[in-house]
């Protein structure tokens, strides 16, 4: 429901861009599925995913040493002190908590590890939608995957025009604002009152 909503809004989008423009050539790309059918992003995969069983092995590790320790403290519990017992407990407590601590810490690099690897592959795919914009005469490229325009060619900006006419229109009244959506009214000169004859 919510991609027909966007490919909808998309598609409304993209006529007014075509209406505004006077019909001048507007193209449209989903750049996940060119990026999915580049090469490198393959090999990228594969290098994300080694880099994701080396951090695996480490997590295994510390599982397996987690998980022996428990299982002797479970075992000699019944024989042990007060102190060793407590010992143990903040032990186990201590390593659980090392390896929550490094599962968290792996996924963040894992992730950052995935964005390093794609950064110069979308680079790559925005350049050739550059250059297929500037060969082919088109005044926009929009991406259908995300809604966001990935090629324009350079266009005046007419934020103070349109900030001209906004101070022209009346306010917008914003729900339970009540008198704070008034215009500031213009400082007043305060009256003076005449002077009477007389030193």
């Amino acid at each position: 429901m919510k991609t027909n909503i966007k490919k909808a809004t998309l598609i409304l989008f993209t006529i007014g861009a075509i209406t505004i423009c006077n019909a001048q050539k507007v193209g449209h790309i989903h750049l996940d599925s060119l990026v999915s059918m580049m090469p490198e992003t393959k090999t990228a995969k594969e290098v994300a995913q080694n880099y994701w069983k080396d951090l695996e092995k480490n997590v295994i590790t510390m599982d397996n040493e987690f998980q022996t320790k428990y299982n002797d403290y479970l075992a000699g519990q019944a024989s042990m002190s007060d102190l060793i017992k407590k010992t143990k407990e903040e032990e186990l407590q201590s390593l659980q908590k090392r390896i929550e601590d490094f599962k968290q810490q792996a996924q963040q690099e894992y992730q950052k590890k995935s964005a390093e690897l794609t950064a110069p592959i979308m680079n790559k795919a925005k350049k050739g939608v550059e250059a297929v914009a500037k060969e082919g005469g088109f005044k926009y490229i929009i991406d259908t995957s995300t809604g966001n325009v990935l090629y324009s060619e350079a266009a005046d900006d007419v934020l103070m025009l349109v900030k001209k006419k906004l101070d022209a229109m009346p306010l917008a009244t914003i729900p339970g604002a009540g008198g704070l959506t008034e215009k500031p009214k213009t400082a007043e000169k305060p009256k003076t009152t005449p002077k009477t004859g007389g030193k």
